[in-house]
């Protein structure tokens, strides 16, 4: 595809690298000349300086043949009138727009497209706390990941000694958790994939483990493979930006929260915006005097959520220090996440990241529904809908043995009847189906099916999967 991507930011760097990975013709467009220079010279792809809404400099980045523009400058304003002006000047097809401001993204549905001919609105911050917050709800886990309407669920979760799946083989799950259906699709042990999951392979202490199950069996899943924690009812957050206020207003009334921030006025203004039982803290959360005062040993979970990467780190590894049970960072660079992500700092997130499954239902081909970028974008979970019939594709009527999936990758799940062949929900008259795939499996028309894709080099093999012939109609 022929993408414009307006704005050389962290998130929108992280896009450009992304995509270019997938053998995509990219442009980025940026009023920094030296930093694209620099992107140039690290990614395979073109540079075009100037401002990203004066349709000279869009036209000088080639948008007349361009298949999408995704918008991720740092100002909303910016990112929406540009949307509008590919659209209505240079009819780009596929418009997607940054935007930050929750105004803008409440009223998206609404005003977004009719106004400003944006096609569809990414939100890393709300991505984020999307991420957080089910992260709070199940606090064995280490990524949750929802697919099918939130039917089906994929989760990632460290094994520890005692887990009543730990050093058993897979061959024995359906004995040890009889009633529960679930599908191991991968097993990270030492940072790396297990190449081949067979029978014979067994969980061991320390293995990250990937399960797809029904999201109605989840908790019964990380039981299964750790102990249950207690549920998260202590947190401290340190930063209260635009992640750390949106995350706050979602779960003041589940939690005591505190809020430790280093700007006063920024202070006055949490104060003023959040619940009166929401404790909010002017001072430095790497300060240990002050977490120390503030009880950080008896907080369930600490959430370093600043914009400051290496503060981030430095206070979860205080927080954790002094007593922290578990702890998250929110962290821009890739390199640092890859780094702290399994060691005394429980999760790592990437707002970059988070956002990035939302673009790439947009680029793949197939009829996608959803995409998950899994191990800061090293593997891939994607969901998409079965189109065709024997004859014009390749999986409908097979069984999943006969398909012939890429070494390694795996169809975990398939939804049957979540949407009738005319588009329509079928709720209203039949109870959407979750089936955990095996190899004589038979794949049916509109079956969503839910495959993992441990390397992003198999990714166009899986989507060929999904795509009918031409003669299909």
């Amino acid at each position: 595809m022929r993408i414009l991507i307006l704005g050389a930011g962290r998130v929108g760097e992280s896009v450009a690298e992304s995509l270019v990975s997938e053998k995509n013709d990219i442009t980025v467009i940026d009023t920094d000349p030296a930093h694209l220079a620099q992107l140039q010279e690290r990614l395979d792809l073109r540079g075009v300086t100037g401002n990203g809404i004066q349709p000279s400099v869009l036209r000088a980045a080639g948008i007349d043949d361009a298949d999408m523009l995704i918008c991720c400058a740092s100002a909303d304003e910016t990112n929406l009138v540009a949307c509008k002006v590919a659209h209505d000047l240079f009819g780009v097809p596929t418009t997607i727009a940054r935007l930050r401001s929750a105004e803008y993204v409440d009223a998206a549905p609404r005003m977004a497209h009719d106004a400003f001919a944006v096609g569809e609105v990414i939100c890393p911050e709300r991505s984020v706390t999307r991420t957080i917050h089910r992260l709070i709800e199940y606090p064995e886990a280490l990524q949750v990941l929802e697919f099918a309407d939130g039917l089906v669920s994929l989760i990632a979760v460290r094994a520890v000694p005692g887990g009543p799946l730990v050093r058993h083989s897979l061959a024995e799950i359906p004995s040890l958790l009889p009633g529960t259906d679930l599908r191991i699709v991968a097993i990270y042990r030492h940072g790396q994939a297990l190449t081949e999951l067979s029978g014979s392979t067994a969980i061991e202490p320390g293995d990250e483990v990937f399960v797809l199950a029904a999201t109605a069996d989840i908790r019964a899943v990380l039981g299964a493979l750790r102990k249950m924690d207690r549920p998260v009812r202590r947190v401290m957050m340190a930063g209260g930006g635009r992640v750390g206020l949106r995350l706050a207003r979602e779960i003041a009334g589940d939690v005591q929260l505190k809020i430790i921030e280093a700007d006063r006025k920024r202070c006055e203004y949490l104060a003023a915006e959040l619940p009166g039982q929401v404790l909010v803290l002017h001072g430095d959360s790497t300060d240990e005097e002050l977490m120390e005062k503030e009880n950080v040993g008896e907080m369930d979970l600490f959430l370093a959520l600043t914009s400051d990467d290496e503060d981030n780190i430095m206070a979860c590894l205080l927080a954790k220090r002094l007593g922290a049970r578990r702890v998250l960072a929110l962290i821009n660079r890739r390199a640092y996440a890859d780094l702290v992500q399994g060691t005394q700092i429980d999760i790592a997130i990437s707002p970059a990241h988070a956002v990035i499954g939302e673009l790439l239902a947009h680029v793949r081909r197939g009829d996608v529904d959803a995409v998950h970028s899994l191990r800061h974008g090293a593997a891939e979970a994607l969901e998409a809908i079965v189109r065709g019939d024997r004859r014009s594709g390749r999986l409908c009527g097979r069984s999943i043995g006969e398909v012939g999936l890429p070494a390694g990758a795996q169809v975990g799940a398939i939804v049957r009847g979540l949407h009738s062949k005319d588009g329509t929900p079928a709720g209203a008259t039949a109870q959407p189906e979750v089936i955990i795939a095996h190899h004589d499996t038979v794949v049916q028309q509109d079956d969503h099916v839910i495959v993992f894709v441990p390397s992003r080099r198999m990714v166009r093999e899986v989507e060929k999967l999904f795509q009918v012939s031409p003669t299909f109609f």
